[in-house]
């Protein structure tokens, strides 16, 4: 079986379908929050799952860092934060493990499992990425740096500067780009001169790989191979996984102003959450009772994860500039 070959577990194989499912579900419920005007935006990672987790899984969560984009739900989870604080965020509540309340979900950021503090101008992250991977490498540290960005954000000049230091120095750091073919409305051929993300890495001095981001195993085998390529001293590589996003940019686009309805369903097709879980079907590893029960407890952590973070206090008013200014 193919998670064997790769050395994982058939726990482990499972456990990524949990960790799939556990975004999806999230993710869902937070737009029907928003829809029902409970929480005031929604940035998806719907469509991603695959390419998140099974990059999670290559990492050492107890002491590789991980410099997220704003749809990095399910690497977050994988790292160590769940539902609820994904709610928590949605919400805006102070108990918010990202900001504490004070940013827009999809700002992920957690000192307890080495997340770094993201922003809103888009691929800052991946300078910061490499120069904790600098660090690292500085003071004779073992620990990689996955970082990740999608694919119309690749063209902003940060993810360049980032991939020449570190090739220049060959740090461990994972430049992960999510290639989901619309940089907000801009189709790929609109904004990737060549089409190719991953044959950038080549011009740095790194490996470019392009692997399918609707399969979690394939993700996890090319991080796995950067992961351990930046841990022997060979310095950094360039992942692009494909896939495609499900549902609008964010809860404020209206995706049918650029792409057809036809296109979508026939991407939703290739949903990794279904793929996945007829893999795990056809190998035994999976039956429709386990599914269901998969699907029972996983609904359940929602449900209480909603309640809480809806009832959880606010920020206090008092405490606006904590953090904010110098003190």
């Amino acid at each position: 079986m193919k998670h064997r070959e790769l050395g994982l577990t058939d726990e482990q194989a499972i456990s990524m379908y949990r960790y799939m499912t556990l975004a999806r579900r999230t993710d869902e419920r937070t737009w029907l929050l928003n829809r029902a005007g409970k929480i005031p935006f929604v940035i998806s990672c719907q469509g991603h799952e695959a390419a998140q987790i099974g990059a999670g899984f290559a990492l050492d969560t107890e002491k590789d860092w991980l410099c997220p984009y704003y749809r990095d739900m399910g690497l977050v989870m994988v790292m160590g934060q769940t539902a609820q604080d994904y709610l928590l965020s949605s919400f805006a509540k102070a108990e918010d493990p990202n900001s504490g309340g004070r940013q827009m979900p999809g700002h992920f950021g957690d000192h307890r499992y080495r997340i770094l503090t993201g922003s809103s101008p888009v691929t800052t992250q991946m300078v910061h990425a490499t120069g904790i991977a600098y660090a690292g490498k500085l003071d004779k540290k073992d620990f990689v740096v996955l970082t990740t960005c999608g694919e119309g954000s690749a063209n902003q000049g940060d993810l360049h500067e980032a991939m020449n230091f570190a090739g220049v120095h060959k740090l461990p750091v994972i430049f992960m780009v999510q290639n989901n073919q619309y940089a907000i409305s801009v189709p790929l051929e609109k904004q990737v001169a060549g089409g190719s993300i991953a044959a950038r890495g080549a011009g740095y001095g790194m490996p470019g790989v392009s692997v399918d981001g609707n399969d979690p195993l394939e993700v996890y085998r090319a991080v796995k191979e950067a992961v351990e390529r930046g841990r022997r001293g060979e310095g950094p590589t360039l992942v692009e996984t494909i896939s495609y996003r499900l549902v609008p940019h964010s809860s404020d686009d209206d995706d049918r102003t650029y792409r057809s309805r036809e296109e979508v369903e026939e991407a939703k097709k290739k949903d990794s959450l279904f793929q996945y879980r007829q893999y795990l079907l056809d190998h035994g590893l999976l039956t429709e009772e386990s599914d269901a029960q998969i699907e029972a407890e996983i609904k359940k952590e929602v449900d209480a994860a909603t309640d809480y973070a809806e009832k959880a206090a606010y920020p206090d008013p008092s405490e606006t500039y904590k953090y904010v200014f110098a003190e």
